[in-house]
């Protein structure tokens, strides 16, 4: 701006002055209007940004990043866009459930402007849209479950306002990304009776387990001591077998001693 106001006072003097100084500033004119033209024509965007220009007040195209020309008092930079990803807060709201419950609920927005034009003049702040249709967006969504079903369901939650942002962030130049929710904070008296549920299952859980064991363990010496009786029953039953058969094979050689004798006699006696 300082080199504009220079730059005018130089030609209005060139145009209006004494004729003897008309040559004394013309040099310093030159320089003055060239480096007009240098500071306020030349423009150089950075990676990942795009610039707005317009002329005369009108869209006239958009600065992409590196070296850019133009129009110093006709074309001035009226947007800056960056075009990475860009996380936003959803500041936290109370939504009630379907069974009439409050929930204390905040979430991170991530977006990226795709379109410099569209993002420019599509809404006066995409990002103040985006927040607020998120946050009506989630008041719909959790007015559509139970309590029990909105904790469990952050997902769904999440696609379902990423869609209805991305539909609307078109018409915006903006493509949103992803959704997260941050918190689901039920009040405190349903948080004090959740940890009493909690507990109490995990009590109920201890002791089934313990009731578990003392079964399993009942079993177990129900189980030896019947593995016991039955390895006494096979030993007295292997025992009787083995005196068994003990007599029969002396019953057997008595037998046949005696079966030899009476040979012997009869033998004898024939002749």
């Amino acid at each position: 701006m300082l080199f504009k106001i220079i730059a005018v006072i130089i030609a209005t003097v060139l145009i209006y002055g004494y004729e003897p100084i008309h040559a004394f500033w013309v040099p310093f004119a030159i320089i003055a209007l060239a480096a007009v033209f240098v500071i306020e024509g030349v423009r150089v965007v950075p990676q990942q940004s795009a610039w707005v220009v317009e002329r005369l007040g009108k869209f006239k195209e958009v600065l992409q990043p590196g070296l850019n020309i133009i129009i110093p008092f006709f074309d001035r930079v009226a947007y800056r866009h960056s075009l990475k990803e860009v996380p936003a807060d959803v500041p936290e709201q109370v939504c009630i459930t379907k069974d009439n419950t409050q929930l204390a609920v905040d979430g991170l927005i991530y977006y990226q402007v795709t379109d410099p034009r569209l993002a420019s003049y599509g809404t006066s702040d995409y990002v103040t849209a985006i927040v607020q249709l998120a946050q009506t967006t989630l008041r719909s969504e959790v007015g559509k479950m139970e309590l029990d079903q909105s904790l469990q369901s952050r997902d769904v939650i999440n696609r379902q306002i990423v869609n209805v942002l991305d539909e609307a962030g078109r018409s915006w130049g903006v493509k949103v990304l992803r959704y997260e929710v941050k918190n689901l904070t039920p009040p405190e008296t349903i948080l004090r009776a959740m940890q009493a549920q909690i507990t109490a299952e995990r009590e109920k859980r201890a002791l089934i387990a313990k009731s578990e064991g003392e079964k399993q363990q009942e079993i177990n010496l129900a189980e030896g001591e019947k593995q016991a009786a039955i390895l006494t029953s096979e030993g007295q039953k292997q025992s009787a077998i083995n005196k068994a058969q003990g007599e029969a094979t002396a019953l057997r050689v008595v037998a046949d001693a005696t079966a030899a004798a009476v040979n012997v006699v009869a033998e004898a006696i024939g002749k």
